[in-house]
């Protein structure tokens, strides 16, 4: 038998799906005469007949319908091979917001279990800045809350919840509060609260701060842009500084750079929670891919990341990832959203 041309196959497809060589022509751009050409030489190459014709419809054979889904499979996996080789060729470019983020111990382990494959960090302070440079293909993968943006997100693209961080609040070692072990949600009442509002790096940021201060009767900062994006790219010293000069308590998550003369303390009573999710465009393939889940997988049972204490508090807009509900912008609670290049089972989606 001679070599199967993916010309031949297409055009298979197309009149499979659409019954009727006519439309089928004019989806293939090719006059109708080529395309009943094409099929006649298919048709001879396997030596089966595909098609019934007759002069008012056109139907399967048992043959016809046994090589569609395989057609269709080729099809998408020739259509593949070019962004294949590429990915296997060219590093993974993932978002980790800032040094000792949760995302960068999801890449630290990523790379130590697959030590073949590239992976490249990148440090946009913000998953709004990162937002950006996904949907402009200049970054493949984000990590950080996906609602609380300014704009609404696109529906190209996978998203995977990763990781519920408790909050705590940065104060200076002589600040009331740094007294306690732990400091009460409910404690915040009546105080500035420092959530870095004016940072357009990370409205989502801004806006669950704003959110959870306003409820338990704080006040959030005032906009104090470029400040707040400067002081969050300039390092912790810099933060000990703009402490020092507000008076104001910073809201911090707890996996963060320890900070010269500041103390951190976790909130309780509710626990207040950030949902980091890794996002990526649906159609991304690339082994890196893969080995970022295969450590999410890790350290969410390790670490009980998805563990949600029983007094805890989350943004009204993602209060549906505590119930499994669809919220918003649905995500996936464990599993990858992706196929894996090599078809691993264990890459395959899983329910939530």
């Amino acid at each position: 038998m001679q070599d199967l041309s993916a010309r031949l196959l297409r055009h298979f497809v197309a009149v499979a799906e659409e019954l009727h060589f006519g439309r089928a022509a004019s989806r293939m751009f090719v006059a109708q005469q080529a395309l009943s050409r094409d099929i006649a030489r298919l048709e001879q190459q396997l030596g089966v007949r595909l098609f019934e014709r007759s002069t008012r419809r056109v139907t399967l054979t048992p043959e016809g319908n046994r090589l569609l889904p395989q057609a269709i499979e080729f099809i998408a996996l020739h259509d593949r091979l070019p962004e294949l080789v590429r990915a296997v060729n060219r590093p993974l470019l993932v978002d980790v917001v800032r040094d000792q983020s949760t995302p960068m111990l999801i890449l630290s382990l990523a790379r130590s279990l697959d030590p073949n494959t590239a992976l490249e960090g990148r440090y946009h302070g913000g998953f709004g800045a990162a937002l950006r440079e996904l949907v402009g293909h200049r970054l493949d993968v984000a990590f950080g809350r996906i609602n609380g943006g300014p704009t609404a997100m696109p529906d190209d693209l996978t998203r995977r919840l990763v990781r519920l961080e408790p909050l705590g609040l940065l104060l200076l070692a002589e600040h009331p509060l740094a007294r306690h072990a732990a400091v009460a949600t409910t404690a915040i009442q009546g105080l500035t609260i420092d959530t870095s509002a004016g940072n357009p790096e990370a409205p989502e940021w801004v806006d669950l701060g704003s959110h959870l201060v306003r409820e338990f009767g704080g006040h959030a900062a005032p906009d104090h842009h470029p400040g707040a994006a400067a002081v969050a790219a300039a390092g912790p010293h810099e933060t000990a500084h703009h402490l020092r000069t507000t008076g104001w308590p910073i809201l911090t998550m707890m996996q963060t750079p320890p900070v010269p003369g500041v103390t951190i303390r976790p909130l309780v009573d509710p626990v207040p929670l950030y949902p980091w999710t890794m996002t990526h465009r649906s159609e991304l393939r690339h082994p890196g891919l893969h080995a970022l889940n295969q450590a999410i997988d890790q350290l969410s049972e390790a670490e009980r990341w998805l563990d949600a204490p029983d007094n805890s508090w989350l943004c009204p807009a993602d209060r549906h990832l505590l119930t499994g509900g669809g919220g918003p912008h649905p995500v996936q609670r464990r599993g990858q959203g992706e196929a894996d290049l090599n078809d691993d089972p264990d890459a395959r989606p899983r329910s939530a």
